[in-house]
């Protein structure tokens, strides 16, 4: 059984790449069970896609077996794409989800619902060994709520809204039929099974 390291200190997508990569009988473990410290990785691309790289290399130098690194975040219309790339630092490294909700809608106080538009973006890289690599991006359009709701999820889940239901109030299948990472993370899935069923 091939074994796929998990570049992230996030078990909330740990658990989603899981859920999703788990018919391809593959093993999967995080980078924390594979003894890599990824708390020194400087995620200082432009976009999603350059620091899922920037994650995977390095994962993939520590270890040098295959490895699954994604980058994801919140693009908001009405505040020209913000926060983006820097979602997770959005006010602050310190400043905790609650606070980064509570910016953001502060920063929407006075943007009416038509114009409240919003997607997350997940853009996934897998590297299997030094010559093969495989790049993936999803994507889930939605709109920013007025307020949290829901009890599930992480992040900015309980304000990304998609047909009047917030993502933290989804249930973790529900969430990822529709989410960017589900979307993106299907994607590598269909194209590592073609992979592995011609080894």
């Amino acid at each position: 059984m091939k074994e796929f390291v998990i570049a992230t200190g996030n078990n909330n997508k740990v658990r989603e790449i899981e859920r999703i990569l788990a018919p391809l009988g593959v093993s999967l473990v995080s980078a924390a069970e594979k003894g890599i410290d990824l708390d020194s990785v400087v995620e200082d691309g432009d976009t999603f896609a350059d620091n899922a790289y920037i994650k995977a290399k390095y994962a993939f130098d520590q270890c040098g077996c295959p490895v699954i690194a994604d980058d994801s975040g919140l693009c908001v219309d009405a505040l020209g794409g913000r926060p983006g790339v820097y979602s997770a630092r959005y006010g602050g490294e310190e400043l905790g989800y609650a606070g980064k909700i509570s910016l953001l809608l502060g920063e929407l106080a006075d943007v009416p619902d038509e114009e409240r538009t919003a997607h997350f973006s997940c853009a996934v890289c897998c590297i299997i060994d030094s010559d093969t690599r495989i790049d993936v991006e999803g994507r889930c359009e939605g709109v920013i709520a007025h307020e949290p709701s829901g009890d599930g999820g992480f992040g900015y889940d309980p304000i990304f809204s998609v047909d009047g239901r917030s993502f933290a109030s989804l249930s973790p299948q529900e969430k990822d039929s529709i989410s960017h990472r589900g979307n993106a993370i299907r994607m590598l899935h269909d194209k590592l099974l073609i992979m592995l069923s011609n080894q």
